[in-house]
């Protein structure tokens, strides 16, 4: 195994630009120039972990690797995934509002895209049983995201207890189980909530294929990683995964002004397929 003065080698500027282009060729991520001081904090984690000489014998390992597993490590690394529960609430207020008016109580079909380590998509889940109680069919909820490591923690339900604690108590009792022994200063969503949740690992630069359409896709401060092409590409997909009068909800630090698209603006953050 290399010693830690070789693992900690500065990552050249090309060899930066190579790993940017496989990132964005793979994941459709854009690393700009500010990037490379985070890209070689996170990515010299890994060369530590598995005693790799240095940043060319890493990108060789990349190129020459035929199962993909190397790219899914490399883009597992640079995915930024930062979220909590009930994040930007007035989307779930106006999901409650839009379909109780629209006599909707059941049947939803809603798809959480870069749902990161769930936070999201079992936000949905609680705000579907909390105001649709007694649906005329089932709530399906599906939650992607290109990080395998995310989604292995997603699919268990489990939290620190510091990531609850803007939730409102009545929701916190109804919705948490608290850990005991050695899951002391952990909670764990019950039952009810995970459920309602299909995790899927998903590339949003590759084809989608899905057997129905959606109601709502929310997409919430994710486009910011792609450029406007990309983007594009993207927001076309997600139009054509809609239903007709579907939704599509992005982060409040995004605009969809920079590209052509079909949707109808509603207001701040949300978009309508009409």
């Amino acid at each position: 195994m290399a010693n830690d003065t070789r693992l900690s080698e500065k990552m050249t500027d090309k060899q930066y630009d190579t790993l940017s282009q496989l990132v964005y060729r793979h994941g459709g991520i854009h690393l700009g120039d500010n990037k490379k001081e985070l890209v070689h904090a996170r990515l010299n984690k890994i060369l530590r972990k598995r005693g790799i000489e240095d940043f060319e014998h890493y990108i060789n390992i990349l190129k020459n690797d035929s199962s993909g597993d190397e790219v899914v490590s490399l883009l597992d690394a640079i995915s930024t995934n930062v979220t909590h529960f009930f994040r930007e609430k007035a989307h779930f207020d106006f999901l409650v509002e839009t379909f109780k008016q629209a006599g909707v109580t059941g049947g939803l079909r809603i798809w959480s895209a870069g749902c990161s380590s769930g936070e999201e998509p079992y936000t949905i889940a609680i705000t579907l049983l909390e105001n649709f109680p007694n649906p005329r069919g089932e709530h399906f909820i599906l939650a992607t995201d290109l990080s395998t490591k995310v989604l292995s923690r997603a699919v268990t339900g489990v939290y620190p207890e510091k990531v609850i604690s803007n939730i409102d108590h009545s929701l916190l009792k109804k919705y948490f189980l608290k850990g005991k022994n050695d899951n002391e200063g952990k909670v764990k969503l019950r039952k009810e909530v995970i459920k309602m949740v299909t995790f899927r690992r998903l590339n949003l630069i590759e084809p989608f294929r899905f057997d129905d359409k959606f109601d709502v896709i929310f997409c919430r401060n994710v486009m910011i990683y792609f450029d406007t092409e990309t983007r594009q590409s993207i927001t076309d997909k997600y139009y054509e995964a809609l239903k007709p009068g579907g939704y599509l909800i992005i982060g409040h630090s995004e605009s969809m002004n920079a590209f052509k698209h079909r949707f109808k603006y509603i207001k701040p953050t949300v978009y309508r397929k009409l």
